[in-house]
């Protein structure tokens, strides 16, 4: 059974995991209705990471596992965000699966 998600009266296919089945379907919209569903409100913060995120996949086209997300954080956005608690906080439960979600990427490929 094909999921969808329902964006500005357009239906949006998802994947068996609820994630984007075309990638080219994200946006801004898109990212928001995905957030709630995560009860999660969007910051600055985390659109920052959003987009450090869609940066990493066009560059590797690959989702990044969390070991991974954090070292990128760190990099481009500093020590003080690029930390397991940062992204936590703002990403509950698994911040590389719902950010990675959220940004409109695949799932990484070693996420629960």
């Amino acid at each position: 059974m094909t999921q969808t998600l329902n964006v500005n009266d357009k239906e949006i296919l998802l994947d068996d995991v609820g994630f984007l089945k075309n990638l080219e379907d994200w946006n801004e919209d898109i990212a928001n209705a995905f957030a709630r569903e995560e009860n999660i409100q969007l910051s600055e913060a985390h659109w920052e990471v959003i987009h450090l995120l869609r940066e990493f996949y066009q560059q590797f086209e690959i989702s990044p596992a969390m070991r991974i997300l954090v070292k990128q954080v760190k990099q481009k956005l500093g020590d003080e965000k690029g930390k397991s608690v940062y992204l936590l906080k703002l990403f509950p439960e698994s911040p590389a699966r719902v950010a990675s979600r959220i940004a409109g990427l695949p799932k990484p490929t070693n996420c629960l």
